[in-house]
């Protein structure tokens, strides 16, 4: 039967008890982690969000009826306990902050049963994912995620306390807005009050803080929650929280600089992590030259070698061909891996294929000196000998290339050493490898919108160097735009943004935009500039990714109280779910059986 807290008090969490009040009196609450009968005695674990206390209870510290109900205590049974510090009558628990403590109770109260759960209340579950997640409120109990959102809590607090110190301003922007359906797919909310129309939730506040910039609050930031209607991914969740800013009167260097003191600040504040500063920069064009991708993991090397001219001319039409067609040729040194299996190296070849490669091209070469490879017969010796040298392969190296267009290249090579790298388990979370990527293409082009489209939103700022390219080959434009990568994973974002009219212009015409098309987009930022824009610029974090990293864990799902599954559903909740035909006649929508032509 649960009773009643009236008149109890909780002194402390669990884990603020130290040996230095031993003799004190303390109440405490919380779950019951486990509990052991030994007769005469019964130990308890007490678990709260702190940590774990030993409870001891004993006839005659405790009167019968007290001790009769820790006779019955159960694993996930809130209590709550008053009681003596005592120094541990047991061994000490190195792996307990309480390890060396223990609390005589004298008095028990039982706040609410239990049943036993579906799952046990551990770290590093092993149960499954669907499970854990339809009973998520029980997941959350578990200490190592209870740490994550603590962790996050953290990271949020110190965000605002470092930004507040830097004059930024935090200001909300609407959650109910225009849909723009440049990028990635919006949510859309009906409205009732307006039959047919509808809001679109927020892919980002960008278009809000730039307005702000425009209305004179020079230093913006903002915890701002963020949805996108796209397909998930470990590191992907359709809402998201983002750390957002926008800064007026400045420029790349600006930016960089006072982010480079926050993740200084951060890293040190929760991990004691030293971050060294500056922070390496390396452009797009050279990221994607040496690891295959613009959000490089550097805390290896295994990096691209282009043999393009090397091969240019050998007999091997697969290296050829690609040359021919416009392709290229490139290579990585899988070092110490020249024994590999032959079956280990056809599992490559099927995953380099799961990023669209035909094929991988291979040469072992043994401790000895001696080679095998898949293409040996179609090269004279000096070709490979050539080949082998312009990779750096040494007896015991295993070297992979991939010939074909060269972003395939790229996207190939660069999984593929990130792949080999988890198989050879040289990555340490325990480092922090942090580089700025700069200099990205203002423009990617769209083959099934035949035209171009903004790599990051129409009203990046491009390198002024750059301008005269905009009108005679768009494709080689650079934007002033940087990303702030760590460990091989993007966790911020952000460029100058375009605060000339004529060159917004042009960007505009870049993408295929009439005047009124942009008009009917963005009418109300264009307007806004008329009135005198100052030069600015943003940045943006992904919360949860940096969180995800900060706590050495391999899913944002660890760090969300909260998250969805693949389909975007709500395990727990069973969200998203069909509505009352009453709502739905109040918004004036109707819903289609899914093989029902829409007329």
């Amino acid at each position: 039967m649960a009773e009643s807290m009236q008149g109890l008090h909780r002194t402390c969490r669990c884990a603020e008890v130290t040996k230095e009040m031993i003799g004190s009196e303390v109440t405490l609450m919380g779950w019951v982690q486990k509990a052991r009968n030994k007769g005469g005695l019964v130990f308890v674990d007490l678990r709260d969000r702190s940590g774990i206390m030993q409870l001891i209870f004993e006839n005659g510290s405790i009167d019968e009826e007290g001790f009769e109900k820790a006779g019955h205590l159960r694993s996930e049974f809130v209590i709550a306990v008053t009681g003596i510090v005592e120094k541990r009558g047991g061994a000490v628990n190195e792996n307990l902050a309480t390890g060396e403590i223990e609390l005589r109770v004298k008095a028990l109260r039982v706040l609410s049963e239990a049943e036993v759960p579906p799952f046990p209340i551990e770290e590093n579950s092993k149960t499954k994912d669907e499970i854990r997640l339809k009973y998520r409120y029980l997941d959350l109990r578990r200490p190592d995620l209870q740490r994550n959102m603590m962790l996050k809590s953290q990271v949020a607090m110190l965000t605002r306390q470092f930004f507040a110190k830097e004059g930024f301003l935090e200001i909300e922007t609407p959650m109910l807005g225009k849909s723009t359906p440049e990028g990635a797919r919006d949510y859309l909310v009906p409205s009732r009050v307006h039959p047919g129309s509808f809001y679109g939730l927020p892919q980002s506040p960008q278009l809000y803080k730039q307005l702000l910039m425009c209305s004179g609050y020079d230093r913006y930031i903002q915890i701002a929650r963020c949805f996108r209607d796209e397909d998930l991914r470990a590191d992907r969740q359709p809402e998201f929280t983002q750390i957002d800013m926008e800064l007026s009167f400045v420029d790349v260097d600006d930016v960089i600089d006072v982010n480079e003191r926050y993740l200084a600040f951060l890293f040190k504040e929760v991990l004691g992590v030293e971050v060294k500063l500056p922070i390496q920069r390396i452009t797009w064009q050279e990221a994607m030259d040496r690891f295959g991708s613009d959000k490089p993991d550097m805390r290896f090397g295994m990096e691209l070698h282009d043999v393009s001219e090397i091969v240019k001319h050998c007999g091997f039409s697969v290296f050829t061909g690609a040359l021919e067609n416009g392709g290229s040729v490139r290579g990585i040194n899988a070092e110490g891996q020249g024994a590999m299996p032959r079956k280990k190296i056809d599992k490559l070849v099927e995953f380099a294929k799961g990023y669209g490669a035909k094929g991988l091209a291979y040469i072992a070469i043994a401790e000895d000196g001696t080679r095998k490879s898949s293409f040996a017969k179609f090269m004279t010796e000096e070709e490979m000998d050539a080949l082998v040298a312009a990779m750096d392969g040494k007896p015991g190296d295993l070297l992979l290339f991939a010939a074909d267009k060269k972003k395939l290249v790229y996207d190939v090579l660069g999984a593929l050493r990130l792949e080999l790298a988890k198989q050879m388990d040289i990555l340490d979370k325990n480092e922090y490898c942090f580089a700025w990527v700069t200099e990205f293409p203002l423009l990617e082009w769209n083959e099934e919108e035949n035209r171009y489209t903004a790599m990051h939103h129409p009203f990046t700022m491009l390198m002024e160097e750059d301008l005269p390219l905009l009108e005679t080959d768009p494709g080689k434009v650079r934007a002033k735009a940087y990303d702030i990568v760590l460990n091989g994973n993007e966790i911020g974002g952000g460029s100058v943004r375009i605060h000339q009219n004529d060159i917004q212009e042009k960007m505009f015409e870049a993408l295929g935009f009439t005047k009124e098309a942009a008009y009917e987009q963005f009418g109300f930022l264009l307007d806004a500039f008329k009135y005198g824009v100052p030069p600015h610029a943003g940045l943006a974090y992904g919360l949860d990714r940096l969180v995800m990293l900060m706590a050495k864990v391999d899913s944002i799902r660890d760090v969300i109280a909260f998250p969805k599954v693949k389909d975007a559903s709500c395990l727990m909740t069973k969200a998203p779910q069909p509505v009352d035909d009453v709502q739905l006649r109040e918004l004036g929508l109707d819903v289609c059986e899914e093989d029902e032509e829409v007329q």
